[in-house]
Protein backbone atom coordinates (compact mmCIF):
# COMPACT_ATOMS: atom_id res chain seq x y z
CA UNK A 1 0.00 0.00 0.00
CA UNK A 2 1.19 3.67 -0.79
CA UNK A 3 2.98 5.58 2.06
CA UNK A 4 0.74 8.19 3.59
CA UNK A 5 1.73 11.73 2.87
CA UNK A 6 0.83 15.04 4.49
CA UNK A 7 0.32 18.14 2.51
CA UNK A 8 0.71 18.56 -0.78
CA UNK A 9 1.02 15.17 -2.91
CA UNK A 10 4.19 14.79 -5.58
CA UNK A 11 1.85 12.93 -8.02
CA UNK A 12 -2.15 11.97 -8.25
CA UNK A 13 -3.53 10.08 -4.97
CA UNK A 14 -2.63 6.54 -5.29
CA UNK A 15 -5.25 5.29 -2.48
CA UNK A 16 -8.55 6.91 -0.76
CA UNK A 17 -5.93 7.06 2.45
CA UNK A 18 -3.57 8.83 0.53
CA UNK A 19 -6.42 11.29 -0.08
CA UNK A 20 -7.36 11.77 3.27
CA UNK A 21 -3.97 12.28 4.15
CA UNK A 22 -3.68 14.86 1.88
CA UNK A 23 -7.08 16.48 2.87
CA UNK A 24 -7.10 16.83 6.60
CA UNK A 25 -6.05 19.94 8.42
CA UNK A 26 -2.51 20.84 8.53
CA UNK A 27 -0.57 21.83 11.25
CA UNK A 28 -2.67 25.27 13.02
CA UNK A 29 -5.15 25.51 10.44
CA UNK A 30 -8.64 26.93 11.79
CA UNK A 31 -10.92 26.34 8.76
CA UNK A 32 -9.40 24.45 5.55
CA UNK A 33 -11.12 26.20 1.95
CA UNK A 34 -11.99 23.60 -0.60
CA UNK A 35 -9.18 25.70 -2.69
CA UNK A 36 -6.79 24.50 -0.27
CA UNK A 37 -7.79 20.40 -0.28
CA UNK A 38 -8.11 20.29 -4.24
CA UNK A 39 -4.44 21.89 -4.17
CA UNK A 40 -2.83 19.53 -1.84
CA UNK A 41 -4.81 16.64 -4.26
CA UNK A 42 -3.59 18.11 -7.56
CA UNK A 43 -5.45 19.73 -10.18
CA UNK A 44 -4.52 16.93 -12.67
CA UNK A 45 -6.44 13.74 -11.49
CA UNK A 46 -10.00 14.42 -12.23
CA UNK A 47 -11.04 11.54 -10.65
CA UNK A 48 -8.96 12.33 -7.72
CA UNK A 49 -10.71 15.76 -6.88
CA UNK A 50 -14.13 14.45 -7.80
CA UNK A 51 -13.77 12.34 -4.79
CA UNK A 52 -13.30 14.77 -2.48
CA UNK A 53 -16.70 16.21 -1.96
CA UNK A 54 -18.02 12.83 -3.12
CA UNK A 55 -16.13 10.79 0.17
CA UNK A 56 -16.70 13.67 2.46
CA UNK A 57 -20.02 13.88 1.47
CA UNK A 58 -20.31 10.17 2.98
CA UNK A 59 -19.54 11.30 6.47
CA UNK A 60 -21.53 13.03 8.46
CA UNK A 61 -20.73 16.66 7.13
CA UNK A 62 -23.24 15.58 4.19
CA UNK A 63 -25.37 16.99 7.25
CA UNK A 64 -24.21 20.72 7.29
CA UNK A 65 -26.67 22.32 5.54
CA UNK A 66 -25.57 23.74 1.89
CA UNK A 67 -22.87 21.33 2.05
CA UNK A 68 -24.16 18.78 -0.69
CA UNK A 69 -25.16 21.60 -3.03
CA UNK A 70 -21.38 22.67 -2.62
CA UNK A 71 -20.29 19.24 -3.65
CA UNK A 72 -22.59 18.96 -6.54
CA UNK A 73 -21.50 22.06 -8.23
CA UNK A 74 -17.74 20.84 -7.56
CA UNK A 75 -18.53 17.58 -9.09
CA UNK A 76 -20.40 18.37 -11.97
CA UNK A 77 -17.92 21.62 -12.52
CA UNK A 78 -15.18 19.14 -12.43
CA UNK A 79 -16.83 15.92 -14.46
CA UNK A 80 -17.57 18.09 -17.27
CA UNK A 81 -14.00 19.22 -17.57
CA UNK A 82 -13.08 15.14 -17.28
CA UNK A 83 -15.40 14.99 -19.97
CA UNK A 84 -13.96 17.58 -22.19
CA UNK A 85 -10.78 16.20 -21.76
CA UNK A 86 -8.94 19.18 -20.11
CA UNK A 87 -5.76 18.64 -19.18
CA UNK A 88 -5.58 20.90 -15.46
CA UNK A 89 -8.80 21.12 -13.50
CA UNK A 90 -10.25 24.86 -13.24
CA UNK A 91 -12.90 26.01 -10.32
CA UNK A 92 -13.94 29.29 -9.47
CA UNK A 93 -13.23 31.80 -6.71
CA UNK A 94 -16.74 31.30 -5.34
CA UNK A 95 -16.58 27.60 -4.84
CA UNK A 96 -12.66 27.69 -3.77
CA UNK A 97 -12.63 30.17 -1.10
CA UNK A 98 -15.87 28.27 1.08
CA UNK A 99 -14.32 26.31 4.21
CA UNK A 100 -15.18 23.68 6.74
CA UNK A 101 -13.83 23.88 10.00
CA UNK A 102 -10.60 21.93 10.92
CA UNK A 103 -12.44 20.19 13.79
CA UNK A 104 -15.26 19.09 11.83
CA UNK A 105 -13.20 18.21 8.60
CA UNK A 106 -10.63 15.85 11.08
CA UNK A 107 -13.77 14.34 12.28
CA UNK A 108 -15.08 13.45 9.04
CA UNK A 109 -11.39 12.22 7.77
CA UNK A 110 -11.47 9.70 10.97
CA UNK A 111 -14.68 8.78 10.37
CA UNK A 112 -13.39 7.49 6.85
CA UNK A 113 -10.00 6.37 7.82
CA UNK A 114 -11.56 2.37 7.97
CA UNK A 115 -13.58 2.36 5.08
CA UNK A 116 -10.91 4.01 3.27
CA UNK A 117 -8.17 1.46 4.58
CA UNK A 118 -10.99 -1.52 3.32
CA UNK A 119 -11.08 -0.13 0.06
CA UNK A 120 -7.45 0.44 -0.58
CA UNK A 121 -6.65 -3.47 0.96
CA UNK A 122 -9.50 -4.61 -1.87
CA UNK A 123 -8.29 -2.69 -4.55
CA UNK A 124 -6.63 -4.81 -7.54
CA UNK A 125 -6.32 -4.35 -11.42
CA UNK A 126 -9.47 -5.50 -12.36
CA UNK A 127 -11.75 -5.13 -15.46
CA UNK A 128 -9.07 -2.25 -16.96
CA UNK A 129 -11.91 -1.76 -20.21
CA UNK A 130 -14.26 0.15 -17.77
CA UNK A 131 -11.54 2.27 -16.47
CA UNK A 132 -10.71 3.53 -20.15
CA UNK A 133 -11.15 4.89 -23.68
CA UNK A 134 -15.56 5.79 -24.28
CA UNK A 135 -16.22 3.77 -20.87
CA UNK A 136 -13.85 6.54 -18.56
CA UNK A 137 -16.19 8.87 -20.13
CA UNK A 138 -18.81 7.26 -19.17
CA UNK A 139 -18.20 7.22 -15.63
CA UNK A 140 -18.10 11.37 -15.77
CA UNK A 141 -21.11 11.42 -17.46
CA UNK A 142 -23.48 9.06 -14.58
CA UNK A 143 -20.97 11.22 -12.32
CA UNK A 144 -23.04 14.31 -13.91
CA UNK A 145 -26.25 12.64 -13.54
CA UNK A 146 -25.84 11.45 -9.80
CA UNK A 147 -24.89 14.59 -8.66
CA UNK A 148 -27.44 16.72 -10.06
CA UNK A 149 -29.56 14.90 -7.36
CA UNK A 150 -27.59 16.31 -4.40
CA UNK A 151 -29.10 19.85 -3.80
CA UNK A 152 -32.78 18.13 -4.20
CA UNK A 153 -31.80 15.25 -1.69
CA UNK A 154 -30.48 17.60 0.80
CA UNK A 155 -32.95 17.15 3.29
CA UNK A 156 -32.73 13.69 3.05
CA UNK A 157 -29.01 13.02 4.03
CA UNK A 158 -29.04 8.93 4.01
CA UNK A 159 -29.63 9.53 0.20
CA UNK A 160 -27.29 11.96 -0.47
CA UNK A 161 -24.68 10.17 1.48
CA UNK A 162 -25.61 6.88 0.27
CA UNK A 163 -25.51 8.48 -3.58
CA UNK A 164 -21.79 10.05 -2.88
CA UNK A 165 -20.70 6.92 -1.60
CA UNK A 166 -21.65 5.39 -5.64
CA UNK A 167 -19.72 8.63 -6.65
CA UNK A 168 -16.85 8.05 -4.81
CA UNK A 169 -16.67 4.53 -5.86
CA UNK A 170 -16.69 5.37 -9.84
CA UNK A 171 -13.88 7.82 -9.23
CA UNK A 172 -11.83 5.15 -7.09
CA UNK A 173 -12.10 2.46 -9.46
CA UNK A 174 -11.01 5.53 -11.95
CA UNK A 175 -8.19 6.30 -9.81
CA UNK A 176 -7.04 2.92 -9.19
CA UNK A 177 -7.91 1.37 -12.53
CA UNK A 178 -10.15 -1.12 -11.10
CA UNK A 179 -13.30 -1.86 -13.13
CA UNK A 180 -15.00 -3.37 -10.27
CA UNK A 181 -15.68 -0.18 -7.79
CA UNK A 182 -17.03 1.43 -11.37
CA UNK A 183 -19.06 -1.94 -11.60
CA UNK A 184 -20.34 -1.21 -7.92
CA UNK A 185 -20.71 2.22 -8.00
CA UNK A 186 -23.23 1.57 -11.19
CA UNK A 187 -25.39 -1.35 -9.16
CA UNK A 188 -25.37 1.65 -6.41
CA UNK A 189 -26.75 4.19 -8.58
CA UNK A 190 -29.28 2.17 -10.06
CA UNK A 191 -30.84 1.29 -6.61
CA UNK A 192 -30.47 4.41 -5.52
CA UNK A 193 -32.50 5.44 -9.23
CA UNK A 194 -34.85 2.91 -8.18
CA UNK A 195 -35.46 4.07 -4.79
CA UNK A 196 -36.11 7.44 -5.71
CA UNK A 197 -38.62 6.51 -8.42
CA UNK A 198 -40.39 4.50 -5.53
CA UNK A 199 -40.81 6.83 -3.57
CA UNK A 200 -41.81 9.62 -6.18
CA UNK A 201 -44.63 7.10 -7.25
CA UNK A 202 -46.20 6.85 -3.72
CA UNK A 203 -46.59 10.54 -3.15
CA UNK A 204 -48.24 11.23 -6.88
Amino acid sequence: MPAPVNGPLKGPPESLTQLLDAVQPQGDEDHVSVGDMLERVGGRSFPAVIMVPAVLLVSPLSGIPGTPTLGALIVLICAFQGLLGRDHLWLPGLLTRRSVSSGKLQKAVNWLRRPAAFMDRHSKGRFHLLTAGPMRLLAFAISIVIALSWPVLELLPFFTSFSAGATAMIMFGLMTRDGAYLLAGYVQSAVIFVLLVTIWTGLV
